[in-house]
């Protein structure tokens, strides 16, 4: 007899833990075709799971009752303070209207003569090296250094800032909770800083994002300077992991995949159309969590105020009921750019322009210098639970 949570099927699988690469897409493919819905009993206040396209589309729309007091279905308590994705309504509106200008594909334009310039000395530094651990000796320093330039902090700063960066994000996956608190705390220092030197010294608030936030006003008031170092802190947790997320995917599809290898080598026009392709594929996250704020139903599904709801973006975006084939890399396939990897709604990726401009830069660069590259041979690749990404990505190829 199937176990049941208001007529919903339970799951007892902990998305939490590590798998071999694909684990989570093997099992999230297997929920989504067993129910339309599931009860997953691994948090301690549960979720449900929405997990085909249309369903997941429509959680993310119903943003006035299905809220951000829970941002992961994952981890639903408050944690670390996020703007602007801890806001709703009018107050997430009025914050994304202050930071939208620096995430518009015009300004994100501006930024593309240092993304390529960045990337090639990263792979410069590398090539004749022969190998690499791809995921930390390059997919995360390489939007790290972004996200300084995009504050207006020198690039630089990369040699200590990473590895901050890096034990902040090991403390959220089980690493040393002393380490990521040392490193939370100089982070914040650091900001804190930056925010002090604007003070004193204004630059082109057009162009430099600290400048901004120092003198944006909301409703007549400045932003306070908690909410700033929040919004920075944001930025920088939201912005780089992903990244080194996607970066790994598409690179161990690449290593194995030759014929998609050369298709891009030989014809650098289709990276944008295989950026598009690869973020349906490997999505920069697999699920956004939301909080149900009052009774109702949902195509039969019985939710009370306080529920969990799991919104499944890596099940949505296989979901063969939308794209055909869902698990093949298709080039310039259909309708492909309406994929629900950066969300939909009020909340979409404040940085989905800025992500679509680093994936496309590396597919790019590092291809123009390293067109056939391998992954070392004997390695198990290992993806992180939780917020996937490869925990090391080791790659070899001829000098």
């Amino acid at each position: 007899m199937t176990e049941t949570e208001r007529g919903c099927p339970y799951s007892h699988v902990d998305f939490g833990l590590d798998t071999e690469i694909y684990g989570h897409y093997a099992l999230l493919d297997g929920h989504r075709e067993e129910s339309r819905f599931h009860f997953n009993d691994t948090t301690r206040r549960g979720f449900y799971m929405l997990q085909r396209y249309d369903d997941v589309l429509e959680g993310f729309q119903r943003h006035e009752t299905w809220t951000t007091h829970v941002r992961s279905a994952l981890n639903p308590e408050p944690g670390t303070a996020l703007l602007p994705q801890d806001l709703n309504g009018e107050a997430h509106a009025k914050l994304r209207r202050v930071l939208n200008p620096f995430f518009a594909p015009a300004a994100v334009k501006r930024m593309t003569p240092m993304a390529h310039e960045r990337c090639v000395e990263l792979i410069e530094e590398l090539r004749p090296k022969g190998s690499c651990d791809f995921v930390a000796e390059f997919a995360i320093r390489y939007p790290t250094d972004l996200f300084l330039a995009l504050l207006g902090l020198p690039v630089s700063d990369g040699e200590f800032f990473l590895p901050w960066s890096e034990t902040l994000f090991a403390g959220f996956f089980g690493g040393d909770p002393a380490a990521a608190a040392a490193a939370k705390a100089n982070i914040i220092a650091y900001f804190t800083e930056a925010v002090r030197e604007r003070r004193a010294n204004l630059r082109d608030p057009r162009e430099d994002m600290v400048s901004r936030l120092v003198e944006a006003r909301i409703d007549g008031e400045p932003i306070s300077e908690q909410d700033i170092l929040t919004i920075c802190m944001t930025l920088m947790l939201a912005g780089l992991d992903t990244t080194r997320s996607a970066l790994g995917y598409i690179y161990t599809h690449l290593a194995r995949h030759e014929e998609d290898r050369r298709a891009i080598v030989a014809d650098p026009g289709l990276i944008p159309a295989a950026v598009e392709e690869f973020v349906r594929l490997y999505p920069l996250v697999i699920q956004a969590g939301r909080e149900v704020q009052e009774d109702g139903e949902f195509h039969g599904l019985d939710l009370r105020r306080g529920d969990v709801m799991w919104l499944g973006i890596g099940s949505a975006n296989r979901d063969p009921r939308k794209f055909p084939e869902p698990d093949r890399f298709v080039l310039g396939r259909k309708g492909v750019n309406q994929h629900l990897a950066f969300g939909a709604g009020p909340h979409r990726c404040l940085g989905m322009h800025l992500a679509r401009l680093e994936l496309a830069v590396v597919l790019k660069e590092w291809h123009e210098r390293i067109p056939d590259y391998r992954i070392k041979e004997g390695t198990t690749l290992v993806e992180r639970g939780g917020q996937l990404t490869l925990k090391t990505l080791p790659l070899e190829w001829e000098v």
